[in-house]
Parts: structure tokens; C-alpha cells; sequence
């Protein structure tokens, strides 16, 4: 595995009105590597994706994306350098048809029209499930198939680098498995890197290379996903 870091944070603190969310918060995610962050509810794991992605500044630190610093950069701009984020919660417009939302995302993205049905064909390859329900409104669709949506919506820029913040949120067991295996395949064929915050964590783990943990807003551990496979380990932590 080549070891290039292709986004990191740099003593990142922010938070909301006045208050810190994540303090001091360093963590690197490498090329071609699924890295899992996991940590209790209010941890701080969407804060810090926020700040990777553009969408909320940081008081202090620095975000760095192959080794320039990104840090005051809009989210349109670092999605142009290549940075799709999976937000939690899906976000999907439930009155717009499934090819409209994607129609929206590629408009918004600024991926060019004649390019927009080969990324569509691209994407219904990686999860063939979406073609059964394209034209139907979203908000008809179960809590699944509008995860599915959201993933294919993120992959249409064809990203190097995948944020997604807990994917698993409302699905059962079964159904995030089948979501994440066409995620670890594509990123294995494309040599994409992921950053993965999820609370369902044996899952997470099972497709990971890396695993880093918060905790109150703390990065407080990093390690490979075998030693969280202890029970004991896992609560330790948590």
C-alpha cells in the first residue's frame, strides 16, 4: 500500500457558538486505504469531517489535502480537488425523482453535460440496485435505497477521496453489509481512499485498514482493526 497521505488534519479545534467540539485533532487519511473513525455519540466525528469537507471553519489548525493547505477553502472547492462527502442523515430532496437528485448533484458539481450519462451508467454499475427505482420520488424509497442514493450521488464526481459519515444510521445489519461491499470493491479497483465514521463498528472494521477512535472531542487511539476484535478492548475505549 503506498503510504502518501492525501488529506489530513493538522491540530484542528472547532465547535459551535463559542464552544469546542473536537479539540486538537490530528489524524491522516493515506491513498488507497479505508480508514474507520469511530467513537461514542457527540465524540466529535462529524465535526471533523465538516471541517475536512469545507462546510464549517475551524478555529485553529489546519487542513491539508496532498499537501496544500485547504484549511479556508469553500466545499465546492475541495470538492473540485477531488473530495465527495457522504453527509449523515442521507439528505436526499424526497419530492425529486432518484435521476433528477443526480441530475442536481452533477449541475452542482459542475461536471460537465455530455460527461453526465456516462457517470450516471458508471455509477449504476458500482450499485445496480438504483436502476430498479431511478424514476421514483425519494421519499418513497426505503431508508436503504435512499442510502444508496446519497453513496451514488457523492460517486458521481468520480472522487479520489470518500467521506462518509455513518451510513449505517437506520439500516439493518444485513442491508449495510450489501451497501458496503460494493464500496470496498470500487475502492479497491480505483485505488480510492475512505474515511469512514460509523457506529455499527464490527461491520466498519471488517473493511478497513485502519482504525482511529475519539472520544469528548480527543483523537485517543489509532491501530489496526484486529486489535478492536477484543470485546474488552472495544469497551476500553469507548
Amino acid at each position: 500500500m503506498n503510504n502518501s497521505v492525501v488529506l489530513a488534519a493538522q491540530n484542528i479545534t472547532a465547535g459551535y457558538g463559542g464552544h469546542p467540539a473536537i479539540n486538537d485533532i490530528t489524524v491522516e487519511l493515506r491513498e488507497d486505504e479505508v480508514l474507520c473513525l469511530i467513537g461514542h455519540n457527540g465524540a466529535g466525528k462529524s465535526t471533523l469531517l465538516k471541517c475536512l469537507f469545507g462546510l464549517l471553519a475551524s478555529e485553529s489548525g489546519s487542513v491539508m489535502i496532498d499537501g496544500q493547505d485547504t484549511t479556508r477553502e469553500s466545499a465546492r472547492e475541495i470538492s473540485d480537488r477531488g473530495v465527495a462527502m457522504v453527509p449523515e442523515g442521507r439528505g436526499v430532496f424526497p419530492s425529486l425523482s432518484v435521476r433528477d437528485i443526480f441530475s442536481l448533484g452533477m449541475h452542482a458539481s459542475g461536471v460537465p453535460k455530455k460527461e453526465q450519462s456516462d457517470r450516471v451508467e458508471w455509477v449504476l454499475d458500482i450499485l445496480p440496485a438504483i436502476t430498479e427505482f431511478m424514476n421514483r420520488p425519494a421519499g418513497t424509497l426505503s431508508g436503504g435505497q435512499q442510502q444508496m442514493v446519497s453513496i451514488g450521488r457523492a460517486l458521481l464526481n468520480r472522487p479520489r477521496i470518500l467521506l462518509m459519515d455513518e451510513p449505517s444510521i437506520g439500516l439493518a445489519p444485513k442491508l449495510f453489509q450489501d451497501l458496503l461491499a460494493p464500496i470496498r470493491a470500487l475502492q479497491q479497483r480505483e485505488k480510492l481512499s475512505i474515511l469512514l465514521v460509523e457506529q455499527n463498528v464490527r461491520e466498519a472494521l471488517k473493511i478497513s485498514d485502519r482504525a482511529v477512535v475519539m472520544k469528548s472531542g480527543a483523537m485517543i487511539w489509532e491501530g489496526q482493526p484486529a486489535e478492536l476484535e477484543d470485546n474488552e478492548r472495544l469497551m476500553e475505549l469507548y
